[in-house]
């Protein structure tokens, strides 16, 4: 055993004792409502369906969350690390042909559930994989970030092992890899939770095989949750969301906090550039979870859509606790050291979304979804024409919330808004979930068609649409 396992099992060994000792409350709304976990796996052939499901839609809408088998003190639950569970619909020639939840099977689930441990190469002790599911190298991947190896799962959405995709390699990967339509690369910035002096490129090729890695030198461990590509760059997000030792030994499920004296930054990383040769920009404190697409400037600099949050985990130990969300537009001059911002909108929203076949390139259309941190109420799906400059919102109803919204082309070939946006849509009258198609040339109509699901898909992360063409046969 290396010196760095027996330091994450001493860590986790000490987290976990402090964690016991915590006082035991009950109140936590990220097991509440429309966050409560579900207590089954369910399969359900049978579907109802409102509309009619478009006949190019021939695959697999896949989206993961945290869903907790068991939580002994409610009170010092932490939502980014529940249980990982994915939920999927199956579409083939206008036909909802199934839905479908599973847990995620890692050590801890499996043991909790009474299953036989997977096949495969581990990476640390804390091993919860709840964030990301996305389909690479003709196979699906669930994943997260900080340390886990990513887990594959089959066309049924049951895991079959846990691997570095295509490679041998056993390190961190991310929540967040970015497709190079071009290419076919998968580019990620990763981090390990407890290595606190550098966080990595990593390039995957289209064959799942790990192609690059440049370690990229860092303070105080920073929580890396996302990045952005261009044509030529990465863009790095380096900003002051931590790693707390005393958090972490003070028993913190979530050992992460805001860091004001962790300057804020943001580099632009050549794709086959060393770390000496990140232009770096200095950006306001800030933190950023999600980004939409990014893009070269003539100049050499960059352009970055994101979504911004004043701050984060300064007070919550359960979850997001940002007071102001924008989206806004990052320009990265290569004549100025700061990042100039330009802000989109200043409606609380995340999960922004895009034509991922514009990837790298400048696009018009950018999609989020409404986020309230401070209430459940009704959610919508927002497009935004960046050319123009306006925005539409398309209405669920007065007791919908929408999760992240995936947007699904109708052929390779076509228009940016020539396809649909998919997501599951809680219903908190009924407490129940729809899966719900929206045309995207026509955001703020009806819905082109929705599939009643038999239950709830608590609000969660992220997910893909997987098309049967890109599945391996």
């Amino acid at each position: 055993m290396t010196a760095t396992e027996l330091a994450e099992r001493a860590v986790a060994w000490t987290t976990l004792q402090m964690r016991k000792r915590a006082p035991y409350s009950a109140e936590n709304k990220f097991l509440q409502g429309p966050y409560a976990p579900v207590s089954d796996e369910v399969t359900e052939t049978e579907l109802r369906v409102t509309g009619n499901l478009p006949v190019e839609m021939n695959g697999l809408f896949a989206r993961i969350g945290p869903n907790p088998i068991e939580v002994a003190n409610p009170g010092a639950y932490h939502w980014f690390i529940g249980d990982g569970m994915v939920h999927g619909v199956r579409l083939r020639e206008g036909k909802a042909l199934w839905y479908r939840n599973r847990w995620i099977g890692t050590n801890s689930a499996n043991a909790k559930l009474g299953r036989p441990v997977l096949p495969g190469k581990r990476h640390g002790v804390f091993d919860t994989v709840n964030t990301n599911v996305i389909g690479h190298a003709g196979r699906i991947w669930a994943m997260v970030e900080a340390g886990p190896m990513p887990v594959e799962l089959d066309d049924c959405l049951e895991s079959v092992r846990h691997a570095y995709f295509e490679s041998d390699a056993v390190r961190s990967f991310s929540a967040h890899p970015h497709r190079d339509p071009s290419t076919g690369d998968l580019h990620a910035v990763c981090y390990d939770g407890l290595v606190q002096n550098h966080i990595s490129y990593v390039r995957i090729g289209p064959d799942g095989r790990l192609a690059r890695t440049v370690d990229i030198p860092v303070k105080h461990g920073p929580s890396v949750h996302d990045c952005a590509i261009t044509a030529s760059k990465v863009v790095v997000l380096d900003l002051p969301v931590t790693f707390s030792g005393r958090a972490a030994m003070s028993g913190a499920s979530f050992p992460y906090r805001w860091n004001p004296s962790h300057a804020a930054r943001i580099g632009l990383l050549p794709r086959d550039g060393a770390a000496a040769d990140i232009r770096w920009f200095d950006v306001d404190p800030c933190y950023v979870f999600h980004t939409a697409n990014a893009y070269d400037r003539p100049d050499g600099g960059a352009v970055v859509d994101v979504v911004v949050h004043d701050s984060m985990f300064d007070e919550s130990t359960q979850g997001p606790d940002s007071k102001k969300i924008t989206f806004e537009r990052w320009t990265l001059d290569p004549a100025r050291s700061d990042v100039q911002r330009t802000v989109i909108s200043d409606r609380h929203q995340e999960f922004p979304r895009f034509d991922e076949r514009v990837a790298t390139q400048p696009y018009r259309f950018a999609y989020t979804v409404g986020a309230d941190l401070g209430g459940d109420g009704p959610e919508p799906l927002i497009c935004y024409d960046l050319e123009k400059g306006t925005s539409v919102v398309h209405d669920y109803g007065p007791n919908q919330i929408t999760g992240e919204a995936v947007f699904v082309p109708r052929a390779n070939a076509g228009a940016e808004n020539d396809g649909w946006l998919v997501s599951y849509v809680y219903d908190l009258r009924e407490d129940r979930s729809d899966f719900v198609i929206v045309n995207a040339a026509d955001i703020a109509g009806e819905p082109e068609a929705i599939v009643h699901l038999p239950g709830r898909v608590p609000l969660g992360f992220h997910g893909n649409w997987i098309a049967d063409e890109d599945r391996r046969g």
